[in-house]
């Protein structure tokens, strides 16, 4: 799965476009773990109601707002269920 520039996805849209339904979990321990070394956007990531990566927060704050996704209070993104996938804003 490639995700462009501003686009943001959850955990679940990654392990369900993998072929893996139901390894979110799977998904994050991966992208904690390997994203460096398999230079993955990890930033482009969040969880299924839009919550940032914990600990991680101001990062990928200002990652994504380089790339013109705004995050909302509470360190959410604005998801919309009816386009998975799509740019978010």
């Amino acid at each position: 799965m490639a995700l462009d520039e501003g686009e943001v996805v959850s955990y679940g849209e990654v392990a369900d476009t993998a072929g893996h339904p139901r390894q979110s979990r799977l998904v994050g321990r991966i992208l904690s773990e390997r994203s460096a070394e398999l230079d993955l956007p990890w930033w482009r990531v969040v969880d299924a109601a839009g919550r940032l990566v914990p600990g991680h927060e101001k990062d990928q704050t200002r990652r994504l707002a380089a790339e013109g996704v705004a995050v909302g209070p509470g360190g959410r993104v604005s998801r919309s269920s009816s386009s998975p996938g799509r740019k978010r804003s």
